[in-house]
């Protein structure tokens, strides 16, 4: 009972990758119904899909500064406005072109969400907890990913099909809307604004215990070591190279693994492999949501017990193996004939528990841990514009990639990434599990070597 306002708080504030994970699993099973409307060229399934990644880089560029200005909290509820209009704007559209500028306008919230939520939740929450709760968000997202499949299961028989799976998205836009209407913002934010009492408020609520002058007097402290000059302005000195290695290096990590090839294109994956009608196809999906939602709470309960790097480092050995053993279905699928579909299943599920304990919760942590606090909305900003453009080419590519080069090819070079990402993080990649956040950034201005943390 300790720290149930803090969990209430977490998960309403996690609601916002239920928005991004409803975004991200809709068009999955929509798509097969939008090809079906106007018989679309790979190019422009690609286009299609990845437009909303478009929309992301905007919106995860342009909102860093913001965050900054006016809060995490106001730029949360915008968000939930901006995504519930643009599901309205999907569900009408009158042709294609108008869907893609649609989803664009709907990626620009989901661009926003992605960096300000796990901002928001590692702000509040105290050093033992946080991996615990920002891992609520990637949760949220395979929610809403879950949620979406089974959208698309249920419209799938319906009149208009593809435009209620797509306008449905209005209520993840409500929920937390509403729900935020009741938060706090975070004391850390509250500080550099010299707003204390509120913030000595907010940090009581959070850890009822601590000592709430020098948790202030913390923060304080660390603002000021990362203040460039009287005026307030940010001088960027070179111990903030590394941190932001790391965060752009795990954006890398978690997308060009190919998580939203399976998550956007899992039903096509599953026809090509030899499932013979939609609705199949999307119940074999909605079953890889259902394994995705599940193996996010086991990593949730193990990220503040073993730490960041060794479920890093199971993660990206059963993605690797499991992309190789896809492949090699593929690549021997005449003498596999009728079983290469569930040997595709097997491979997908395999990737997807993965990933799901690892690089899904992981990356997001690791990504609003290690930057100073006076840059970390921008830091968080421009991290969340390298993933999604990482996002806009692989997803943009791998219909194409799939026709060109075949099954095979695709997920064994995406398995060739995988081990290289193992790599990145034994040389790069710090260990933050149960260091405070301002200890973190003190870290790495008295240290080089990451793995010297």
């Amino acid at each position: 009972m300790k720290y149930l306002w803090l969990y209430v708080v977490a998960i309403v504030a996690s609601l916002g990758g239920l928005l991004s994970g409803y975004d991200t699993g809709v068009i999955s099973g929509a798509l097969l119904y939008i090809n079906d409307s106007w018989h679309l060229a790979d190019s422009v399934q690609g286009i299609l899909v990845s437009s909303v990644l478009i929309g992301a880089v905007i919106g995860a560029a342009t909102n860093g500064i913001l965050a900054d200005m006016f809060g995490r909290k106001k730029i949360i509820m915008t968000t939930a406005v901006i995504f519930m209009f643009g599901s309205i704007l999907c569900a009408f559209a009158p042709n294609i072109y108008v869907l893609i500028i649609s989803r664009m306008f709907v990626g620009f919230a989901v661009g926003i969400v992605n960096f300000v939520v796990p901002l928001y939740l590692s702000e509040i929450s105290p050093k033992h907890l946080r991996g615990t709760l920002v891992s609520l968000y990637q949760w949220a997202i395979t929610a809403g990913i879950l949620f979406s499949y089974f959208i698309n299961a249920a419209f799938a028989n319906a009149v208009y099909n593809w435009r209620w799976m797509l306008c449905a998205g209005v209520l993840p836009g409500i929920i937390l809307f509403v729900g935020m209407c009741f938060m706090k913002d975070t004391p850390r934010w509250l500080v550099s604004k010299n707003r204390e009492e509120e913030a000595k408020l907010v940090f009581k609520r959070i850890e009822p215990d601590s000592d709430v002058e020098k948790e202030i007097q913390d923060v304080k402290n660390t603002i000021k070591e990362t203040v460039g000059d009287k005026n307030n302005k940010i001088k960027f000195k070179k111990w903030m190279i590394m941190p932001f290695v790391v965060g752009i290096g795990i954006m890398f990590a978690q997308i060009c693994t190919g998580i939203n090839t399976i998550i956007y294109y899992a039903p096509t994956i599953f026809k090509a492999a030899g499932f013979d009608s939609n609705i199949t196809a999307i119940y074999a999906t909605t079953g890889i949501g259902v394994v995705n939602f599940l193996m996010t709470i086991v990593a949730i309960y193990f990220v503040d017990k073993l730490g960041r790097k060794p479920l890093l480092y199971f993660g990206l050995t059963g993605v690797m193996l499991s992309l190789f053993a896809l492949g090699s279905a593929f690549a021997f699928s005449s003498v596999l004939g009728s079983s290469l579909k569930w040997v595709a299943v097997g491979s997908l599920v395999t990737y997807i528990v993965c990933f799901a304990m690892s690089l899904g919760p992981v990356g997001w942590i690791l990504v609003s841990e290690v930057f100073p606090l006076k840059i970390r909305g921008i830091a968080m900003s421009i991290c969340t514009v390298s993933n999604f453009a990482f996002n806009f080419f692989v997803v943009g590519s791998f219909p194409i990639l799939l026709h060109r080069i075949g099954g095979a090819f695709t997920f064994w070079m995406f398995g060739g990434v995988s081990l290289l990402c193992i790599i990145f993080v034994y040389f790069f990649v710090p260990e933050t599990k149960g260091i405070s956040l301002e200890e973190i950034e003190s870290n790495w201005i008295k240290v080089v070597n990451p793995r010297k943390f």
